[in-house]
C-alpha cells in the first residue's frame, strides 16, 4: 500500500484507490438509474399508443435518450430524473436543447422526408418514487 493512502487511512481519509472505486459505484449507480428512467417513460408513451422507435439514438452530435413515433410526426425525448419533477426539468439547459436539436437534424437526414418531417421535442421527468410527468413540445420555438 502507498504510504500516501496508507496515511489516508490512518486520519479516516480515503485513499486515492478508494476514491476511484466510490466514484465508479456512483457511475454505474447513476446509469443504472437513468436506464430504468427511460424505460419507464418508454412504458409511458406505449401506454399512450405511441411507439419508440429508437432507444438511446446516437450520432456526431450527441445522443437523443427517446424517440418515439406519434402518427407521422418523431417526438424527441430527453429524460430527466431527480428527486422531484422540478429538480429534474432544471437539469435541461440552453446547451443541452442545442445539442439534442442538432441531433435530432442529423437523424432526420437519414429518414425519408428529412427535414420536412414533423416533429417535437417532449422532456419527460421521472421522480423518486418513479413516477413520470411529459411535458410536450418542451422546446418550444427552439
Amino acid at each position: 500500500m502507498a504510504d500516501r493512502e496508507w496515511l489516508g487511512q490512518a486520519f479516516g481519509q480515503e485513499g486515492t484507490g478508494a476514491a476511484a472505486r466510490r466514484r465508479k459505484v456512483e457511475g454505474s449507480v447513476a446509469h443504472l438509474a437513468g436506464a430504468v428512467a427511460e424505460a419507464s417513460v418508454a412504458a409511458d408513451y406505449d401506454r399512450r399508443g405511441r411507439s419508440i422507435a429508437h432507444r438511446r439514438w446516437r450520432g456526431r452530435a450527441g445522443e437523443i435518450d427517446l424517440i418515439a413515433r406519434d402518427g407521422d410526426a418523431f417526438v424527441f425525448v430527453e429524460v430527466k430524473k431527480a428527486r422531484s419533477f422540478e429538480e429534474a426539468a432544471l437539469r435541461l439547459g440552453r446547451r443541452q436543447m442545442d445539442r439534442i436539436i442538432a441531433a435530432a437534424c442529423e437523424f432526420l437526414g437519414t429518414q425519408s422526408g428529412g427535414m420536412l418531417a414533423s416533429m417535437r421535442f417532449d422532456l419527460a421527468l421521472v421522480d423518486a418514487r418513479g413516477q413520470v410527468r411529459i411535458i410536450e413540445n418542451a422546446f418550444g420555438e427552439a
